[in-house]
């Protein structure tokens, strides 16, 4: 297997724009790529461009009814004549093109996953994926075509037998859960927001996966307002070990930027320097578990300029083999770009300057009165017995 990291790019991706307004601004991923080449880290990783995922691609999640639909709405977004398919609404407005930026994204997190299985390269990055919310019928919550499920079905297809997934967005990952339901070789593991605070409103502890696949669903659903140190102590009570028990084969994560304490439209207080830090863990669990297959998308992320690009910079250059140090100076030549761009400040370091300990659930032991080990026991009682594992 080759040790190079594959970044999967086509500028084309940026033509995924719900218009002037939203907050799914393609800017960000312009930014990303911006910041990732002028660290140089397009020169440490293998830098390649999929092919859009075809109809028969985007059929092993998505109806055909739907796809049709999406069709419809690229080619006359005036139309609006979808809103049953969740398209035309104000998450998810219909804009020309979108089924051919939607596939494009799709088929990068598909590449993705194809060169991992392979062997073709350890890690791959789609930061332009990671658009967990999309039903197998439906639009939802700004994502049109569910990559990362798509990417998961890829891996099933070419015969992964263990596959885990694990969403660190803020908001659920609804979409996949939902498509691997039933399905026990896929483990979804979703650490979010608590759904009584935020969208999609699902992602409860006591969702755990259907009867074929009871215990394929986890999910760890933390208070408003959770902080580097309460973030990280939840991630590492639940997440290593299931993955340890679950022995994938392929390990696929989703690294929304949202839980930043800057996002407009979350209520985490997560620094720049956690978001690091589970890449760095997951990294970890990719390579102790999966022989260092390791397949990481981007997701949600609002605050466009000054979160996003270094958030996903830091995470191309852990896959790359070449981390960007938290104290590195973002170029001058990348600030540049933001404010042509933009018109805003871009940020001057790499890093929130925050620390990022935290006492571990086992170690420190547990406060039943703490709202946050109330969230991490929950998870822990729901799903641990179902692995072989106390909780």
């Amino acid at each position: 297997m080759s040790g190079r990291a594959q970044l999967m790019w086509d500028e084309q991706v940026t033509g995924y724009d719900f218009g002037r307004g939203h907050p799914m601004d393609p800017v960000r991923l312009a930014l990303t790529m911006g910041l990732v080449r002028a660290f140089g880290l397009d020169k440490a990783a293998t830098v390649a461009a999929a092919p859009a995922a075809g109809d028969s691609t985007l059929g092993l999640v998505h109806d055909a009814e739907y796809v049709a639909a999406v069709r419809r709405a690229s080619a006359d977004p005036d139309a609006l004549t979808e809103l049953s398919y969740g398209i035309g609404t104000a998450d998810n407005p219909a804009f020309p093109g979108m089924h051919e930026a939607s596939a494009l994204i799709a088929g990068q997190s598909v590449g993705a996953a194809e060169a991992v299985w392979r062997g073709e390269a350890t890690h791959a990055v789609n930061f332009a994926g990671g658009l967990h919310h999309a039903m197998p019928g439906t639009a939802s919550g700004f994502c049109v075509y569910n990559d990362a499920a798509l990417a998961i079905a890829r891996l099933l297809e070419l015969g992964a037998e263990r596959v885990v997934y694990v969403d660190v967005d803020v908001h659920h990952g609804d979409g996949v859960q939902a498509v691997f339901w039933d399905d026990p070789r896929v483990l979804t593991i979703s650490v979010h927001e608590h759904p009584r605070t935020l969208f999609p409103q699902t992602g409860w502890p006591e969702e755990t996966g259907g009867g074929a696949a009871e215990g394929g669903a986890v999910n760890l659903a933390l208070p408003a307002g959770t902080g580097d140190a309460g973030w990280l102590r939840a991630f590492h009570a639940v997440v290593p070990e299931l993955v340890a028990a679950f022995r994938p084969q392929v390990l696929v994560t989703q690294h929304g930027a949202d839980t930043h304490f800057e996002d407009p439209l979350a209520h985490l207080a997560v620094s720049l320097d956690a978001q690091r830090a589970v890449a760095e863990a997951l990294h970890g669990l990719a390579h102790e578990h999966a022989e260092g297959r390791w397949v990481a998308l981007g997701g949600g992320g609002y605050a466009v300029v000054d979160v996003v690009p270094r958030s996903w910079t830091h995470l191309v250059g852990i896959a790359a083999g070449r981390p960007v140090a938290p104290e590195a100076a973002t170029p001058e030549e990348w600030r540049a770009e933001v404010y042509r761009m933009t018109r805003q400040m871009g940020p001057l370091r790499m890093t929130d300057g925050r620390d990022v300990s935290f006492a571990g659930f086992a170690e420190a032991g547990y406060d039943p009165a703490d709202r946050l080990d109330q969230a991490i026991l929950a998870t822990r009682r729901a799903v641990f017995p179902l692995h072989g594992l106390l909780p």
